[in-house]
């Protein structure tokens, strides 16, 4: 019986992972991929459904989506989704059990969010994102922690002094920051002053920081720096071209390249 259970659970976590690293699939291609017939995979999904991991669609399934996604966030999330997805996986092999993380509110966060929800392991979790936070509803084992201030619509984010005041009274075991852009001259910038604060406070209140930035983030400039990129870890994708490769290294930045050939 219990054997049984362990089977069922892991089939449960093969369909989640084919699921986010394919996007839409069939029924069939679900069978194929996990080897269960199509009644057991029609079983399954619909305990997936219930808790409310996947969405059932034109005779196949998806990772569901949080509904209330503001729309301009939606399209920066759907660019560059591959490459999200490969730093997200990279990152997501770094985290250890029982310790406290800092999601920041960025989309290329947030795909590492969505691979803490698909596959929990006890931790505490700190955000400044609405939507990274409403991954984490009805998942067991995280302790999440909403930081307040003021919203930020464009980003559905938390900046300003409350939201800075806070963090000085945290301090997190890693730090998944994300980027508006990476400038010629090696810094981090974004788009808006408050947003730039914060994060500069986030990187000051974190023993093991990281920037997820896919390749198509560096050469490009925003308005308001939030600090060298040397100061944190950088995870970005094997599409980084050999001058910023070069660069990176002449920096001394500490960089892991997410294949895009590996199957996501």
């Amino acid at each position: 019986m219990n054997q049984s259970g362990g089977v069922k659970t892991d089939r449960l976590d093969a369909i989640r992972s084919h699921l986010y690293a394919n996007g839409f699939s069939t029924i069939q291609d679900l069978a194929d991929a996990v080897q269960a017939s199509l009644a057991t995979i029609r079983r399954d999904l619909q305990v997936l459904e219930q808790d409310g991991v996947i969405d059932r669609v034109h005779g196949g399934a998806r990772i569901a989506e949080g509904s209330s996604v503001e729309l301009a966030f939606q399209e920066r999330e759907k660019r560059q989704l591959a490459a999200k997805r490969a730093i997200a996986n990279a990152a997501y092999d770094l985290l250890l059990p029982r310790t406290a993380i800092f999601l920041d509110a960025g989309t290329t966060v947030l795909q590492l969010a969505r691979l803490i929800r698909i596959n929990p392991m006890p931790l505490r979790i700190f955000t400044n994102g609405l939507i990274v936070a409403q991954e984490f509803l009805n998942i067991p084992n995280l302790d999440v922690v909403l930081l307040g201030g003021q919203l930020r619509s464009e980003n559905a984010s938390l900046v300003g002094p409350q939201a800075e005041a806070m963090l000085e009274t945290i301090w997190f075991d890693q730090l998944f920051l994300g980027a508006s852009a990476i400038s010629p001259d090696g810094a981090i910038y974004s788009v808006d002053s408050a947003e730039a604060s914060l994060n500069r406070r986030m990187l000051t209140r974190s023993a093991n920081r990281y920037v997820l930035a896919d390749a198509s983030k560096f050469g490009t400039m925003a308005t308001y720096k939030v600090a060298p990129l040397g100061s944190a870890k950088l995870i970005t994708d094997t599409g980084l071209t050999p001058q910023w490769r070069s660069q990176l290294v002449e920096m001394g930045v500490e960089t892991t390249l997410a294949d895009l050939g590996a199957k996501q």
